[in-house]
């Protein structure tokens, strides 16, 4: 078990380096100049201008040679020093991702969770019953096919515009202060109900099939066959299989939950939801070398945690992953 642990934790370290690596280079293929995009803002005498690019590509490092600049970026990580973000000039990174963090948290974690539970719910509802499995499958299918931003949009036209029940944009209204008062939160949850349902009932439909599809498996497999020659009631063999069915969705919700931080994108641009997805598009159109970067390595880190942590579930969770890799000990 600690060689198993030890050569996982080896292969998650060089994973993150490589994948650092590549967060950091992918920024300084992009064409253009992201000094130019920030001074574009400002009115500027030419003669101005050219002297605050000068200044702005210094302060930046990006005057230095690209082995330099890589080498200064790792030395500033190990620090924990995500860089000045130059859209948002002159905020720092790691402040701007702080300040975002907490609407991803709010929106993702609940719709991410309950869409499991009740996705996983109604998909052994429908493997278990031909008649639920004939209503329920083109509803599962219709949700599932959904792209998450026509989803959003289509409900930000009947329950926003057209019947005026929530808001369509931000995360609270514009004359509210942050806090935890109960006019805050009630506000928060109304502009919140929107993007939640959103991303809830598209990712319900994908947990409901995938669960349905393997309890249907699993019933016709080999071991459920032999408890059924044995005399095994049918709750005994759906109990067994549900368990079984159980392991690879265990698996889509760690990544799901380990994509957290990269939001839901288009769902938070159609809402203009402040989370790291819409932080993330505003890095990329504006060419934010650094705030691409703290942004991806956020995403980076959670992928490489949720899957460590799917990997030790695994072993612990099932027999058959523990027996293979301690030979039975």
């Amino acid at each position: 078990m600690k060689r198993y642990l030890m050569r996982k934790i080896t292969i998650y370290i060089l994973t993150f380096f490589f994948a650092v690596t590549i967060d950091w280079a992918i920024p300084r293929f992009m064409p253009g100049d992201p000094v130019s995009v920030l001074l574009s803002r400002f009115a500027t005498l030419p003669n101005v201008a050219e002297h605050l690019h000068s200044y702005f590509i210094q302060s930046f490092g990006l005057d230095k040679p690209l082995w330099e600049q890589y080498l200064s970026f790792w030395k500033a990580l190990l620090h924990g020093d995500l860089g000045v973000s130059i859209y948002y000039y002159p905020k720092p990174v790691a402040e701007i991702i702080k300040s975002a963090l907490p609407y991803d948290i709010a929106l993702l974690v609940p719709s991410i969770v309950l869409s499991w539970i009740v996705g996983n719910w109604l998909g052994a509802l429908a493997g278990k019953s031909k008649k639920i499995d004939s209503f329920l499958m083109p509803v599962f299918y219709f949700l599932t096919a959904s792209p998450y931003f026509w989803f959003a949009i289509v409900l930000a036209y009947f329950f926003g515009v057209k019947l005026d029940w929530f808001p369509v944009s931000g995360a609270y209204s514009y004359g509210i202060m942050p806090s935890l008062s109960w006019a805050f939160i009630k506000d928060f949850l109304h502009h919140w109900t929107l993007p939640f349902l959103s991303l809830f009932l598209v990712q319900l439909g994908g947990w409901a099939i995938g669960m349905r599809n393997m309890i249907i498996y699993e019933v016709e497999a080999d071991y459920a066959r032999y408890l059924e020659a044995l005399g095994s009631s049918e709750k005994l063999i759906l109990k067994h299989a549900f368990r079984n069915a159980m392991l690879p969705q265990v698996t889509g919700l760690a990544l799901q939950l380990g994509l957290i931080v990269a939001g839901a994108l288009t769902t938070e641009v159609v809402f203009s939801y402040p989370g790291i997805g819409y932080v993330l598009m505003q890095g990329i159109l504006n060419q934010d070398y650094f705030l691409i970067q703290g942004c991806f390595l956020m995403i980076i880190l959670n992928v490489l945690v949720a899957n460590f942590v799917i990997d030790i579930l695994y072993v612990v969770i099932d027999p058959r992953v523990k027996y293979s890799y301690t030979g039975g000990e």
